[in-house]
Order: C-alpha cells, then structure tokens, then sequence
C-alpha cells in the first residue's frame, strides 16, 4: 500500500489551551506533505513528528479565523530562514490571498523561494490535481465564507500475477497493459482475460476534511461514502443551541454526517477549550455511527490505508 497517513498537530478551537492547539493537520501522501490548516504551533506540531519541512508544497486554509491561519506567517518565515527553494503554493480565498499576499511582501520580500497563491472560490471545485490525487473543495456552513478539502486517490492499478503470465508467455512490456486492466492476446490471436492474469487494485482512499461548519444536508449531498472524515465536534448535544449559533457542530452532528455520508471511519476534532475529558463527545457520536469513532489529538499519526 502506498503511504497515506494523517498527522494531528492541533485539534482545539479558538483558542490555544495547555490541552490542545489550534487546528492544523498534515497528509503524508507518498512522502508529499498537504498541510490543512495552520493554527499557531503548527511549525512546531511539525518538528515534534519529524515531518520534513522540504517535502511540504501545498498548504490548505479553510477560513480566515485566526485558530486556522495565525500560525502561516512564522511557519513560512522558518523556511525561508532554512534556505527553502522552489514553489509552495498555499489554496486560499481571494481575501486571505490579498492580506497574506501583502504580508509576505512586506516580511519575506527576497525570500529564498516562491510563494502562490491559488485562489478558490465558495463553490465546490477540483483545486489540485496530480497523478495521485484529487483535491476538492467544499463550502461549508460557517460564519465567514469556509471550505472543507477532499483528498481522493485515483483508481489503482491492478496486481500482475507473475506465475500466470509467465504461464501464458506474456512479454514483460506488456505488463503495464495488464495493469490497467487489458487482455493479453497472443500471437496466434488467442485472448486472455486480465482476470486470470491480475488480481484487484488496491482500493482508493478518501480523506474528507470538514472544519469549521454547522450541520450540513449539503455537505452530506457532495460526500459519497469516503473512507475517512474527519469533522468538527465542537461541543456535546448540551450546547446545540450555542453551537448553531457559532457555526459550529456537536459530536452527535458530526456523527450523523459520517453516517449519512456511508464514511467508513470518523476522527472529532476541534474541541471547546471547555472539555478537559472528550470521552463524553466520543461516547456521543458512537451513538449515531456504526464505523470506527476516533477522538484526534496532538501528535496522533494515523494510517488512513487501515
């Protein structure tokens, strides 16, 4: 299985705590790093994982409030500071393009590398594409204009199956073909079916980020069964009212969602300063989905491919 691996550097909301940290969070992807999110001490979050800062191109901001964004300025200070070269392009709303844009200019005008901005819209829309991945972003139902991301592998290739193609001569060059998923004709014409020659690709794995946002039938309606979501449970059903009123979501919510959205797996995250203990907002969304419930915190690694 190729690497596809999450890591948690901050899962708090507004507020830094001597519990959590702002959110930010990095996906491994075959040894390329997709930051979403950077809340403060996202930089450090990284040292502490040993996260490569080379191997980091792309980062994803979601909405401009300062527990998702106050921690870009230091982060991409610290990589001009290291001699960075190259591009990082960071995905980003026109407003946050144009007062990131003008900050850079003023605090890393010389920079040792080149820095983009790639504007998105509040619409959902493929933004990043490579011969790995998809990314897709989703507007969410938040106070300001926010956009969640959904990383979607594309369709593998299938396995060859050695002993039977060299059982029926297949020439090496031609494996690929095989792969993606042709016959094998022969030279005196006869055809092989791909299934006795391969067997099934590796399944594709989805990572469906959805923070900060209120509940959302239309988030519900752009997720078809990702294997991965992990959605803010800002608070327990106790504060659903406060948590309307914030754009904001309960466990419960986000477990709904999880569940509507046919997902296999669901991480909380995005937690009020005010829990010392999320076993409540666990024990919660456990309540509204079947699939595997895990509660995010610092430091977390998870394998996204299990």
């Amino acid at each position: 299985m190729d690497k596809f691996e999450l890591n948690i550097l901050g899962c708090g909301s507004a507020t830094t705590s001597m519990r959590h940290m702002p959110t930010s969070q990095v996906l491994n992807i075959r040894d390329n790093l997709f930051m979403i999110d950077c809340g403060e001490a996202a930089q450090l979050g990284m040292l502490r994982q040993r996260l490569k800062f080379a191997r980091l191109n792309h980062i994803f901001i979601s909405h401009l409030h300062g527990d998702h964004c106050f921690g870009l300025p230091g982060l991409l200070s610290t990589l001009d500071l290291h001699g960075r070269s190259g591009a990082l392009t960071i995905h980003i709303n026109a407003e946050g393009a144009k007062h990131f844009g003008d900050f850079f200019n003023f605090f890393l005008k010389g920079s040792s590398y080149n820095i983009q901005f790639n504007v998105i819209g509040t619409r959902k829309a493929v933004i990043y594409e490579d011969d790995a991945i998809t990314v897709t972003a989703l507007p969410l139902k938040h106070r300001v204009p926010t956009m969640g991301f959904l990383f979607e592998e594309k369709p593998k290739l299938r396995h060859v199956n050695g002993e039977m193609a060299r059982f029926h001569n297949v020439p090496l060059h031609m494996y690929n073909n095989l792969r993606q998923g042709k016959d094998f004709v022969t030279p005196e014409g006869n055809t092989v079916p791909n299934s006795l020659l391969t067997t099934a690709a590796d399944p594709s794995i989805s990572y469906a980020y959805c923070s900060d946002t209120a509940f959302s039938p239309r988030l519900v309606s752009m997720l078809h069964q990702p294997t991965w979501i992990y959605h803010e449970a800002t608070y327990a059903d106790e504060y659903a009212k406060l948590a309307k009123q914030r754009g904001h979501s309960t466990a419960s919510q986000a477990a709904t969602v999880a569940a509507q959205t046919g997902a296999k797996n669901l991480i909380l995250g995005h937690y009020s300063k005010r829990y010392t203990d999320e076993q409540p907002l666990l024990l919660e969304a456990q309540q509204h989905f079947g699939g595997r419930v895990l509660l995010a915190n610092e430091g977390m690694k998870i394998d996204l491919t299990k």
